[in-house]
């Protein structure tokens, strides 16, 4: 398949060119940023979302704190770790940001060299983060696409596909490589709202790559599983926890329970780089609350009273007990649970 690619190096290597996934579906525009604060605000306002995606935004926006200004290594170095908290307050959830970003800071700490050498081993490292992740999403791919049976009716919810890591994405890789085997697959996606990155992205990159798409609205997830027409959910994550607990876009909470109810398996699709052993249960992961104009006004004209009171948590938490199987860059792990990744975070 053609991979799109919502994070890149720019041409000449010095900044990072992004797809700007708030003009999506209508129009294709690619953005470069040159500063640390472009960075930060292309990840607030999602201009680049999606864990995986938004750990490499994060790591080769540290190559860009290091301006020439610092007179020696050690105030280059700490210009970088400065730039790491910055950029990290920026979305509190995903774990693969701060994953990205502790390592980029340990790199440039074991750095005993000149600041341009830094500079340039900031970049490899970067580099490297980004061509993993490709790795992983391949691999996620070609191990969950057992789980896929030829005819299979697949719900998703938000988007978990290439437009949101730096390969062949995490649910949708499954789908992607599913249909590399010549199976026939059909995707529900759930529009996802607020923001709709079901409608707006998933449905504009399952059909670019030609696989058979079909929007719902979310509440009509739980009517399409009693009548049959689902056969297996399958989302991304943002973070899982060190008993499975999996934090995701608000909704996919709902979701879980509805396929619990109705007997379709429940199926979770995430890099090693999400798994998160230093929390120990859901209850320990912090939950981004995204502006209220997000629900007020999302799209231009007002679609509730101005005067009224609004929640956005960007994210929920779907328990562990809910979850038929968690499908790693590894394996496929089933519950307990007690085979999951986490070497790379404890």
């Amino acid at each position: 398949m053609d991979v799109i690619q919502p994070v890149a190096w720019t041409s000449d290597g010095t900044g990072v060119r992004i797809l700007d996934q708030r003009a999506l579906p209508m129009r294709e525009i690619y953005r470069e940023l040159r500063s640390v604060d472009e960075v930060c605000d292309a990840i607030t306002t999602l201009a680049v979302r999606g864990a995986p995606a938004i750990g490499i935004a994060g790591a080769m926006g540290l190559t860009l704190a290091i301006t020439g200004a610092e007179r020696s290594v050690s105030e280059a170095v700490d210009a970088v770790g400065a730039a790491a908290r910055h950029i990290a307050a920026r979305r509190p959830t995903a774990v693969n940001l701060s994953w990205a970003l502790d390592r980029m800071v340990r790199a440039a700490r074991l750095h005993d060299g000149s600041p341009r050498d830094l500079a340039i081993r900031l970049h490899a490292e970067a580099t490297r983060i980004l061509e993993e992740d490709r790795a992983m999403c391949r691999r996620i791919g070609e191990l969950g696409a057992a789980l896929l049976a030829d005819g299979a009716r697949v719900l998703t919810h938000c988007n978990a596909g290439a437009l949101a890591t730096g390969g062949m994405g995490t649910a949708l890789a499954v789908v992607y490589a599913a249909a590399e085997q010549g199976k026939r697959i059909e995707v529900f996606a759930g529009e996802t709202r607020p923001l709709l990155q079901g409608s707006r992205l998933t449905a504009w990159e399952l059909s670019r790559a030609g696989i058979p798409v079909t929007v719902i609205v979310d509440s009509a997830a739980a009517a399409l599983m009693r009548a049959g027409a689902i056969d297996l959910c399958i989302v991304g994550a943002d973070r899982i926890a060190a008993n499975g607990d999996v934090a995701n876009k608000i909704g996919t909470y709902a979701l879980a329970i509805s396929a619990h109810y109705h007997g379709v398996p429940f199926y979770v699709a995430a890099p090693v780089s999400t798994f998160d052993g230093r929390t120990a249960s859901g209850s320990g992961i912090v939950i981004e609350e995204r502006s209220t104009d997000e629900i007020r006004c999302g799209f231009g004209a007002p679609t509730a009273p101005l005067d009224v009171s609004f929640r956005n948590p960007a994210f929920d938490v779907t328990p562990a007990a809910l979850i038929s199987a968690i499908v790693s860059d590894r394996a496929i792990h089933r519950p307990p649970f007690v085979d999951l990744p986490f070497d790379r975070h404890s």
